[in-house]
């Protein structure tokens, strides 16, 4: 679906309320803006952009250790334990 947004004074940007319904968008969020290499601009919420990180390091992350395994074994290396 396409929307169409207006710039107003001070280069504020005014979303159609319609389309911040749709994707829960309120008044006091942030939002992140991208512009890519052809110049096109995206635009996407804090959790959209949370959600993309966690995909890209998600592989990266061994499922078997943990944040307590990790402690333990630091420990177990200091004599803590």
């Amino acid at each position: 679906m396409t929307y169409h947004a207006k710039v107003i004074a001070g280069g504020k940007i005014v979303i159609p309320a319609e389309l911040r319904r749709e994707l829960g968008i309120k008044d006091g969020d942030r939002l992140v803006i991208e512009r890519d290499e052809t110049g096109a601009i995206t635009v996407k919420t804090y959790e959209q952009v949370v959600r993309e990180v966690q995909t890209l390091f998600r592989p990266l992350v061994d499922a078997g250790d943990s944040v307590d395994k990790f402690l333990t074994e630091r420990r177990a290396n200091w004599g803590e334990e």
